[in-house]
């Protein structure tokens, strides 16, 4: 993902939410309206949850050091993950809250009716060009991925991120939107608790869809299968190795993957040639998957009968009456 493309959609949803945020706490207070005051919290929270987007991509930044010698740059699926959290504790939970207190409650909007729907309308459609920048930064790279495996499937999180907070805000101010009005039609207070209730319910939703998909990038996600292919006909394509042994990937971070493989090498007369073979192989593998950043490769002999005894190395092939652990032809892997 284009970290300039994340941030632009960040910035935009920012800007967005804090101006309709101001907007809702003055309809609130002048209407009383808990649907108001659901969507208020709603859009302070997802400002946070942008602002914490931003420090996260910043902090992500930071070179390596002895301690963190991979870098820093999984802090991104961190503070991405700290997102699920507030959007389920401050905006979900507490809109279920306002939801039951206004349902033991109820009360009609009798004064200042046009402003909880004039604000609704006018933020509906600030949000719309904020989802638009998101959808629009999402198709430089989403491909020919359906929406839903992009939000699955994407490394960056913060572009899937502001795609469902975005589309949340919007569906929630269509709830809203639905309980004021019935509301105001009927001049039955419960209609609006039903409002802030479902926007309770989405916002807990999302919350947990964001929760799963980060811890699954916070575990370790290893490389999509197309990348695997490519890196696997860039190590096989020229002569220097005769197949992968094995071969494991792991994302360090959106932006980059580490690649760690054993691989069968011919005989050599020398060192150097070695190491010759494998800078060559690194840079082929590079070509093929820029974000493979981080690559080591060890060289060893294959042996058929350690690949149907599961190893597929010869270091690993025991000598009949030798030690455990020693290796065929050589003391060791």
């Amino acid at each position: 993902m284009s970290a300039n493309g994340g941030t632009k959609a960040i910035v935009a949803a920012l800007l967005a939410n804090a101006g309709i945020a101001v907007t809702k706490f003055v309809a609130f207070l002048l209407t009383g309206s808990s649907s108001m005051l659901a969507e208020s919290i709603h859009s302070v929270a997802d400002s946070g949850n942008q602002g914490l987007l931003l420090l996260g991509g910043r902090r992500a930044k930071r070179a390596a050091t002895p301690q963190h010698p991979f870098g820093y740059g999984r802090e991104r699926y961190i503070y991405a993950f700290i997102v699920s959290i507030v959007l389920f504790s401050v905006g979900g939970l507490f809109a279920l809250y306002e939801a039951y207190h206004k349902f033991s409650h109820p009360e009609p909007i009798d004064e200042w009716q046009w402003v909880p729907v004039t604000v609704l309308v006018v933020a509906i459609i600030m949000e719309s060009f904020s989802f638009r920048t998101a959808i629009k930064e999402s198709n430089l790279v989403r491909g020919n991925q359906s929406w839903v495996k992009f939000v699955r499937r994407a490394k960056a999180p913060e572009l899937p991120v502001v795609l469902l907070e975005d589309l949340g805000a919007l569906v929630g101010l269509v709830f809203a939107l639905f309980g004021v009005g019935m509301t105001l039609i009927t001049g039955n207070g419960e209609w609006d608790a039903i409002g802030t209730a479902m926007i309770g319910v989405l916002l807990v939703a999302i919350a947990i869809i964001l929760a799963i998909e980060t811890k699954s990038l916070l575990l370790g996600e290893g490389a999509e299968a197309h990348d695997v292919a490519a890196i696997e006909k860039a190590v096989t394509d020229g002569p220097e190795f005769e197949r992968i042994i094995h071969m494991k990937t792991l994302y360090l971070g959106p932006e980059e993957l580490m690649v760690a493989a054993k691989v069968a090498a011919p005989a050599c007369e020398s060192a150097e040639v070695l190491a010759r073979s494998i800078n060559t192989v690194e840079a082929r593998i590079r070509a093929a998957v820029p974000t493979a950043r981080v690559i080591y490769l060890e060289p060893d002999i294959y042996s058929a009968a350690a690949e149907r005894a599961g190893t597929g190395s010869a270091a690993h092939t025991a000598v009949p009456g030798s030690e455990p652990g020693e290796a065929a032809g050589r003391p060791g892997s």
